[in-house]
């Protein structure tokens, strides 16, 4: 709710709530001023007024469905004078302005001024006759003979007026005051339910202005000052957010930094080796130098692979790599993984095999492509650290209730329990004597940020001499 919205409700309500007690206050007033005048107080005059317009009000309705006639009856007559007499009232029924019945004296001034002044209203209406107040009610009928029949009452309603004057004064002042006093308690409240969040939002900016975004901003207060607050707290997020990415970009930037002057320098010395060779004149035949051109060749494509895998790592770490999910059925997938591969594991001598044991087909969201990534790079692991001539590797399909788990096996030599824990970190061989001549290091580490962007674990299992399981789990749709 606006705060202007809430501000005028609330005055609004004061003013309700000022008129409410002033009418209570009313009561109370009017049962104290009894109390102590007593009976013959003023207000006791009032009572008896309110008490006359009543009874003549009911005496008006009872006779307006009676038959002209009917009042003309002694019995009724004697019953309306009965009723008259308990609250000090008169009757009168006149027939064509005729009086044909009354029930105490009325000098005829007084009688034609009551029936030019009255009418026919249900209402019961006041009248001064000789300087006193009088009520008056008015009934009329017109009979079948064509006369004009109307019957009179009234009641006087006179009373001194000091107590309208105290009543008055007192219930003034009072809603005055009430009002006042209200008003007065709205204006804090409404003041201190701003002042206090926004005094606590100035504090948060100032903290936030001084880099300190580490305290949350709760959402407090009403209307615009909580919209503020949820503001400047969604602000600190992206704030922090933004400081979070900063940071990573540059321990990104000194990673690719010192990678590229560690992983690089060993590749890069020895294609100028190799160059430098030639231009010697050591490579002094054509076979010789076609060898260390084809050997310069071999570790500038080994450097640009592994310049991409450390592009494709840092935006992977960044989160900048779009993922272009599409529901795929697993099988199928790997069947058509384990025929791209099939060449070069048979150009070195290894088995590779697809072994399903999904009893229906099992669907998954991935992205085809870099999960494509991922398998290559346990594949190309599994095909370069094989030592066995007989050198097997097995992919395994199978399922549990909610995950389609993907196994790749080899029983190449394995990895030992020290290095198992740290094969999917970057920059991580578990072979000494490879670390500075084949590969990035990269390409676990790689695998994981792939597996992991899909919602997805994957860890290993190896022992030595044996070989070493991969196993990789994706939810199914």
């Amino acid at each position: 709710m606006q705060l202007t919205k809430r501000f005028f409700i609330m005055n609004a309500m004061a003013l309700l709530a000022s008129l409410a007690l002033t009418i209570l206050a009313f009561m109370v007033f009017a049962a104290a001023y009894t109390k102590v005048f007593g009976p013959a107080a003023d207000l006791g005059g009032l009572q008896r007024s309110l008490e006359a317009r009543s009874a003549i009000w009911q005496i008006r309705r009872e006779a307006q469905l009676l038959e002209f006639e009917r009042l003309l009856d002694k019995s009724y007559q004697r019953r309306l004078s009965e009723q008259v007499k308990t609250i000090g009232a008169k009757a009168v029924i006149l027939e064509n302005r005729k009086v044909l019945y009354s029930t105490d004296k009325i000098n005829e001034l007084d009688l034609e001024k009551s029936l030019m002044l009255s009418d026919n209203s249900p209402e019961v209406s006041t009248i001064e006759l000789d300087g006193a107040a009088y009520l008056l009610a008015r009934a009329d009928y017109r009979p079948a003979s064509g006369v004009e029949g109307v019957l009179l009452l009234l009641a006087p309603a006179g009373q001194k007026t000091n107590i309208y004057l105290y009543a008055g004064l007192f219930t003034v002042g009072f809603f005055v005051a009430t009002f006042l006093i209200l008003n007065f308690w709205v204006s804090w409240r409404f003041s201190r339910s701003i002042i206090a969040p926004v005094s606590r939002l100035r504090n948060a900016a100032v903290q936030i202005s001084e880099g300190d975004l580490s305290g949350g901003i709760a959402e407090e207060g009403e209307g615009e000052v909580r919209e503020l607050s949820r503001t400047l707290e969604l602000m600190r997020i992206k704030l922090k957010e933004s400081l979070y990415l900063q940071q990573k970009y540059d321990e990104n930037r000194r990673f690719l930094v010192s990678s590229i002057s560690h992983d690089l320098k060993t590749p890069v010395t020895s294609i100028i080796g190799y160059i430098e060779g030639i231009i010697d004149g050591v490579a002094g035949t054509p076979d010789r130098m076609e060898k260390y051109l084809e050997t310069a060749r071999a570790k500038a494509i080994q450097v640009n692979a592994m310049i991409d895998d450390l592009l494709l790592y840092s935006k992977l770490d960044l989160k900048q790599i779009p993922y272009h999910f599409e529901k795929t059925d697993l099988k199928r997938y790997f069947e058509d993984c384990t025929a791209d591969f099939l060449y070069e594991y048979e150009k070195a001598r290894i088995r590779l095999s697809l072994v399903s044991e999904l009893k229906e087909p099992v669907f998954v969201f991935i992205d085809r492509e870099q999960l494509g990534r991922v398998v290559q790079n346990i594949l190309d692991n599994a095909r370069k650290y094989m030592d066995r001539p007989d050198g097997q590797v097995e992919i395994r399909l199978r399922e549990t209730r909610t995950s389609a788990i993907i196994e790749i096996r080899d029983n190449g030599k394995g990895i030992s329990e020290r290095d198992l824990p740290h094969i999917f970190d970057r920059f991580y061989r578990a072979d000494p004597s490879r670390r500075s001549t084949e590969g990035s290091g990269l390409g676990l580490a790689i695998a994981r940020q792939i597996v992991e962007g899909h919602d997805g674990k994957i860890w290993a299992q190896s022992t030595v001499g044996e070989g070493t399981r991969m196993m990789i789990s994706l939810k199914k749709v």
